[in-house]
C-alpha cells in the first residue's frame, strides 16, 4: 500500500486499539505491532505512537522498548505509559500518584501558541487512567498543558519532534482527543489522509487477486454484515470462482436460515444453504463451559466447510468475515502484550487435515470501517445496519447445556425483543441487542397457579467498534411491554431482567 503509515506501538492497553481505530477516522492508515517487536522497515512509518498499559514504569516487568531509531528521528506521540516511560528513562521523574487518577478531567493550562493543541482551548475534557504520575518532565521537557491534580499533563522534548500526554484521546470522554491526533499526524507529522474506502476496496481487490488467481474460493455466510461484505469484495475480486455456503448451526435466530437465504437472492452470489443443525446440537450435548462451546462450534464450522468445499472441484481457499475485533480479543493485538478476552470461532487458523488455506480480506479493518466499505460497495443499507450477531449464534447466549428446546425458548424471546425495538424505531439507536437465557428458574404466579419457570436477561448497548459499550436507556414504557409480550406469549419463561452493565468490566456478551 502506498499510504502514509502510523507504527501503534502495543504496550498491552485495552485501548490500543481504539487509537487505531481514531487514526484510520483520519482517513490515516495505522497498524499495531507489539512493543518488543518494532518493524525492521521501520523507515516504512512516517510517523510512531507508543500506547497505555497496564504495567507500571517503575516495577520489575518494565516494558522496555529499543527507541532508538525513533526518538529524534520520527515524529512520536507518547500516550499515557509512553508518556510516563519517556520521562522515566529520559531524565524525568514518575513516581505513584497520592490518589488514583482515573476518570474524567478539565484542561487547566496550555501552553499559547503551541501547534499541538491548536483548536483546544482551557476547560476541554481529557480522560485519565494511570496510578504512576509524572512528578518531574525528561531532560529537556517543555510543559505544554495540565489538569487540577495532573501537573505535567503533557509536555514536549526540545529539539526533537516527540510528544506525550497522559490522558487518552483515543475514547469518547476526551472530547478533543481525535483534534489532538489530527493535530499531531497532520500539522506535525504532514501526513496524507488518503486512507478511504475507495483506496481499501481498490487495493484489496488488487490483493485477492494476486493472493488467489484463478483459484476456487469457499466462504462461510452468515448474514451479516462483515461476512457480506467479504463475499462482495471477493466476488469483485474473482467473479464466479467464488461459493458461498450458508450454514444453519441451529444456533440462528428465529427463522434467520431462510430469511437470510432471501437477502442474497439479486446479489450476484453464488449461495448454498447447509442445515447441520442436528450435527452441531450433537456436538453441544452436555457442554456447559463457554470457551469449550464456542470451540465445539467453531470445529464443527470447520468440519460441515470441509465437507461441502470436498464436493466442489478444486477449492482451494476459505474465506472469512474476521475482523479486527475478532482477532485483538482472542489473540493479543498482533501478538503483543494485550491480555486475551475470549476466543473466536473464525480465528487461529485451521486444524492440519482442511487442505484450505485462508484469506481474510476485512481481518485488519473495524466494524465501522467494514459499514463504510460496503456502502462504497452499493450494499443494501438495511444490510449494513443490522445489529452485530456472535458467530456461535445463541450457543453463547444461552448460559449452561443447550438444547432444541432452550434454543426455542430463546428464538421466541429474541424476536419479540428485536422486533419490538424495531417498532419502537429504536432498532438504529442501538449498536446490538440480544436476550440471554439464564440457567436458573424463578417463582412466579400466572393464572393463580405457582410457576417455576426460565429467566431471560435482555442486553442492549451502544459502541462503535465493540472495544467498548455502554448500556442503551430504553424507554420504561418499551421494557415493560416487551417483559409482558414476552412472559404471555413464551411458554417457560416468567420473569425478564434488564442488564445494565457497561464493557468493562463487563462483554457486551454473557459468555
Amino acid at each position: 500500500m502506498q499510504h502514509d503509515k502510523v507504527l501503534i506501538l502495543d504496550f498491552g492497553s485495552q485501548y490500543t486499539q481504539l487509537i487505531a481505530r481514531r487514526v484510520r477516522e483520519l482517513n490515516i492508515y495505522s497498524e499495531i505491532h507489539p512493543f518488543n517487536k518494532i518493524p525492521t522497515n521501520i523507515e516504512a512509518y512516517k510517523a510512531v505512537i507508543l500506547s497505555g498499559s497496564p504495567n507500571s514504569v517503575r516495577g520489575e516487568d518494565v516494558l522496555h522498548p529499543d527507541l532508538s531509531e525513533i526518538r529524534g528521528k520520527k515524529p512520536l506521540l507518547a500516550v499515557c505509559y509512553g508518556a510516563q516511560y519517556l520521562a522515566h528513562f529520559s531524565g524525568g521523574l514518575v513516581g505513584q500518584s497520592s490518589t488514583r487518577e482515573y476518570g474524567r478531567a478539565k484542561l487547566s493550562y496550555i501552553k499559547e501558541a503551541e501547534e499541538f493543541f491548536q483548536g483546544i482551548s482551557v476547560g476541554s475534557q481529557v480522560w485519565m487512567s494511570h496510578s504512576d504520575t509524572i512528578k518531574e518532565l525528561p531532560t529537556n521537557g517543555v510543559l505544554l498543558a495540565s489538569t487540577h491534580d495532573v501537573a505535567n499533563a503533557a509536555y514536549k522534548i526540545e529539539g526533537e519532534e516527540t510528544y506525550a500526554i497522559q490522558f487518552h484521546p483515543e475514547v469518547y470522554h476526551s472530547t478533543d482527543g481525535t483534534l489532538l491526533l489530527e493535530n499531531f499526524l497532520v500539522k506535525i507529522a504532514q501526513l496524507n489522509q488518503d486512507w478511504t474506502p475507495d483506496s481499501f476496496i481498490e487495493e484489496t481487490v488488487t490483493s485477492i487477486q494476486e493472493k488467489v488467481g484463478n483459484d476456487k474460493v469457499v466462504l462461510g455466510l452468515s448474514g451479516g454484515v462483515d461476512s457480506t461484505v467479504a463475499a462482495v469484495l471477493l466476488h469483485k475480486a474473482i467473479g464466479e470462482n467464488l461459493y458461498c455456503i450458508f450454514v444453519n448451526n441451529g444456533l440462528l435466530r428465529k427463522n434467520e436460515f431462510t430469511a437470510v437465504l432471501k437477502q442474497y437472492e439479486g446479489m450476484g452470489l453464488n449461495v448454498k444453504g447447509v442445515d447441520a443443525t442436528d450435527r452441531f446440537m450433537e456436538a453441544l450435548a452436555g457442554i456447559t463451559e463457554p470457551e469449550a462451546k464456542r470451540k465445539a462450534i467453531g470445529r464443527v464450522f470447520i468440519e460441515v466447510f470441509d465437507d461441502e468445499a470436498t464436493q466442489l472441484k478444486e477449492v482451494k481457499w476459505l474465506a472469512q468475515g474476521t475482523i479486527y475485533p475478532d482477532v485483538i480479543e482472542s489473540v493479543s493485538a498482533t501478538g503483543g502484550p494485550s491480555a486475551t478476552i475470549k476466543s473466536h470461532h473464525n480465528v487461529g487458523g485451521l486444524p492440519d487435515f482442511m487442505k484450505l488455506k485462508i484469506v481474510e480480506p476485512l481481518r485488519a479493518i473495524f466494524k465501522d470501517e467494514v459499514r463504510r466499505v460496503g456502502a462504497t460497495l452499493g450494499i443494501d443499507t438495511e444490510l449494513l445496519g443490522r445489529h452485530p450477531f456472535p458467530g456461535p449464534g445463541l450457543g453463547i447466549r444461552i448460559l449452561g447445556d443447550i438444547t432444541k428446546e432452550k434454543v426455542r425458548i430463546l428464538q421466541e424471546v429474541d424476536a419479540i425483543f428485536i422486533n419490538g425495538l424495531k417498532e419502537w424505531k429504536l432498532y438504529d439507536k442501538v449498536w446490538q441487542a440480544g436476550a440471554m437465557l439464564l440457567p436458573v428458574n424463578s417463582v412466579g404466579v400466572m393464572g393463580d397457579e405457582r410457576t417455576y419457570e426460565k429467566v431471560v436477561a435482555l442486553r442492549a448497548v451502544e459502541s462503535t467498534d465493540g472495544m467498548t459499550a455502554d448500556w442503551v436507556n430504553l424507554p420504561y414504557e418499551f421494557l415493560q411491554k416487551t417483559s409482558n409480550d414476552i412472559i404471555n406469549k413464551v411458554k417457560g419463561v416468567n420473569r425478564v431482567v434488564y442488564d445494565i452493565s457497561s464493557k468493562p468490566p463487563a462483554t457486551i456478551e454473557w459468555e
